[in-house]
């Protein structure tokens, strides 16, 4: 397993981190309801761990709840939790007062049977409640838990545009900060610049959805011949995970995993002595750029993102409906676009609400045909099961 220093922090984390967001999972039977399948859990977390992996996230909500606890009894016994970094993270719209905070801890540390948290996160910041966050003093209470022992390290997860990170990275020093980013993100999200501000404020750096929620694993045939180009045979999977490994900035790359086949195969693509920092060569990413245009081409919805139909009437995010659509078309599989739909849903912000009042066709600079391909969308994207 290769490692890498955590930023300023100094210790040694692999390359690889494990998430837990995607553990296997079972759905009830005639229920429309899933837990995770514990027994394998279990197994493919103690593997990790026997197998260099020494970096595991979870959160407060992933698998409703279910998530710190499984992880917590897999590393428990063994040396394996003294032996590794254990990552968390709270997110705001639980924190509805300070004591809710103290008390989100106090629980999440019985789930994971630990004495304390490596390093907890403010999960999710947006740059809606960003203003609310400091007013709270949030990371003053945050900065108590680690006076006590209770946490190591203060960080945040992001998921948004680059000028509200650059703010938010700037306010505080941070001993971590967890980002998006794949080939297709580069000039999404943070961006490919959050990556090098990280480094330079000496930032451990960690980055999520390397394979955009495991959309990047199999690609469809007009991307999967740019690879075949390549002298080197390599699987999808290396080819994403090796454009986030050419960072010298990032300290590990996390990755969930439903089997333990898919973590046999990560431990062995970081295991790799050439998956170090600057291991693409020009040609590399020549090829990687192909594949970036290409995705974006296979976009069913020409959809730019500009928000100009915005503010609906009635609180349809068209914009994020339709990237949805345009993900599940673009890898030939609406598995993960179903998952972020499902989020659109309980924020009651997702296609259904559409009345086809039209008002965002008249403000649409595309000219697009918003509520039909809104109906289209919704009907491809519903169904998802957590």
């Amino acid at each position: 397993m290769q490692y890498r220093t955590y930023g300023k922090n100094g210790f040694k984390v692999s390359l690889f981190g494990m998430g837990c967001m995607r553990l296997p999972r079972i759905v009830l039977p005639g229920t429309t309801e899933a837990q995770v399948d514990k027994e394998k859990a279990i197994e493919m977390i103690q593997y990790a761990a026997d197998h260099g992996v020494n970096y595991f996230d979870t959160a407060f909500g992933y698998h409703n709840g279910t998530s710190e606890s499984v992880l917590g009894e897999a590393l428990e016994g063994g040396g394996r939790r003294e032996a590794v970094k254990v990552v968390t993270k709270q997110p705001f719209g639980v924190m509805k007062t300070q004591d809710d905070i103290r008390r989100n801890l106090e629980n999440t540390l019985k789930k994971l049977r630990t004495d304390h948290i490596d390093v907890y996160l403010i999960h999710n910041i947006q740059k809606s409640a960003w203003e609310e966050i400091k007013k709270r003093k949030i990371i003053e209470e945050y900065e108590k838990f680690r006076s006590e022992g209770l946490i190591r390290g203060i960080g945040y997860s992001y998921h948004g545009q680059l000028p509200t990170f650059k703010e938010v990275l700037s306010y505080y020093s941070w001993d971590m900060c967890q980002i998006q980013q794949n080939l297709l993100d580069v000039d999404h999200e943070a961006t490919e610049e959050a990556i090098k501000l990280a480094g330079e404020k000496g930032c451990g750096l960690v980055i999520m959805e390397p394979l955009r929620g495991g959309n990047l694993a199999i690609p469809p045939a007009p991307v999967q011949a740019i690879y075949e180009e390549y002298p080197v045979k390599r699987s999808a999977v290396e080819w994403a995970f090796r454009h986030v490994i050419n960072y010298p900035q990032v300290s590990t790359i996390l990755s969930g995993v439903t089997t333990l086949e898919q973590l046999k195969n990560n431990i062995e693509i970081f295991s790799k002595p050439e998956s170090t920092p600057n291991c693409l060569t020009p040609e590399e990413k020549e090829i990687l750029t192909r594949v970036k245009v290409k995705y974006e081409s296979l976009a069913a919805i020409p959809c730019t993102g500009c928000e100009y139909c915005l503010p609906c009437p009635q609180g349809v995010k068209i914009p994020d409906v339709f990237a949805r659509y345009n993900e599940g078309t673009m890898f030939g599989s609406f598995y993960g676009a179903k998952r972020g739909y499902f989020f659109l849903t309980k924020g009651k912000a997702d296609a259904s609400f559409c009345v086809a009042c039209k008002e965002c066709e008249a403000k649409c600079p595309q000219h697009l045909e918003i509520p039909k391909q809104l109906e289209t969308a919704h009907a491809a994207l519903s169904g998802w099961i957590e």
